[in-house]
């Protein structure tokens, strides 16, 4: 499978142009023979918005927005994972992202269960327990949002559950760049799996993003990396490499999960 990852800086409130630069960003990864485009934590909206903006802009997940991102997986033929305000039928509030597949059906919508600090829990509800591991084009997927994957007890539930690949929308910022350095390459070398990481740039209000967005082989190794500018990442994947990390790591097989 060939992945791209986009890096851009925030356009906060405007989900009309953020879907316009969704459609140019699957445009130029389905040409370039990408299968997945990958976008950043709350893309659609911005992610420093406030309450009363994340109220007003929420949506439920078939509605109007995801329809707009259904047509262009359609049209482009690529998958697409994007982050957004979801409003639940309950009318509680999530920090969501969604997975659609390049035939435009909805493979996955997770809601982001570990909120950072008062800047989360001022607009967010936390998830609930619901850890889904989909199958993409045959590979077994799993995703996590931003502040969950420095939680090893997150990607090693995917892995045991059978991930061979977790997206990972983020909005990290400084000073927190050893995340996007160390972090997400531990994570997959200790799981043996392929571990996206899609930030953002720039700024939004007081917040200065970090950049370093990363697609991270299961050895750790680091197959696309990017420094602190707009851009689009690519990187091919291949399943003999989990099934080899796992067989010379074999930490998910021998884990003790009784003790856990």
């Amino acid at each position: 499978m060939r992945i791209a990852l986009y890096q851009g800086t925030p356009k906060p409130l405007d989900v009309p142009s953020n879907l316009e630069r969704l459609q140019h960003q699957a445009q130029l990864a389905a040409a370039r023979g990408a299968q997945l485009l990958v976008c950043p934590e709350m893309f659609l909206s911005g992610y420093n918005i406030g309450l009363d903006q994340v109220e007003r802009l929420a949506e439920a997940e078939d509605g109007p927005s995801a329809m707009s991102v259904v047509e262009i997986a359609q049209a482009h033929r690529i998958a697409i994972v994007y982050g957004y305000p979801e409003r639940a039928e309950d009318g509680a509030i999530y920090n969501s992202v969604q997975l659609i597949d390049a035939h435009g059906s909805s493979l996955c919508n997770y809601r982001k269960t570990h909120l950072f600090g008062e800047l989360d829990r001022s607009m967010f509800s936390p998830g609930a327990d619901h850890f889904p591991v989909v199958e993409l084009d045959g590979w077994k997927v799993g995703l996590l949002i931003c502040y969950d994957i420095e939680f090893p007890e997150n990607a090693r539930r995917l892995a045991l559950n059978g991930a061979e690949l977790i997206l990972v929308p983020t909005a990290n910022m400084a000073p927190y760049d050893f995340v996007c350095q160390v972090t997400v390459r531990s994570r997959a070398q200790e799981n043996q799996c392929y571990l996206v990481y899609a930030n953002y740039c720039g700024s939004e209000s007081e917040i200065q993003y970090c950049g370093q967005s990363s697609i991270i082989g299961p050895d750790g190794d680091v197959l696309a990396i990017a420094g602190h500018e707009e851009g689009l990442l690519l990187a091919d994947l291949q399943r003999e490499r989990v099934l080899k990390g796992r067989e010379a790591f074999p930490y998910l097989a021998d884990l003790r999960r009784d003790l856990h």
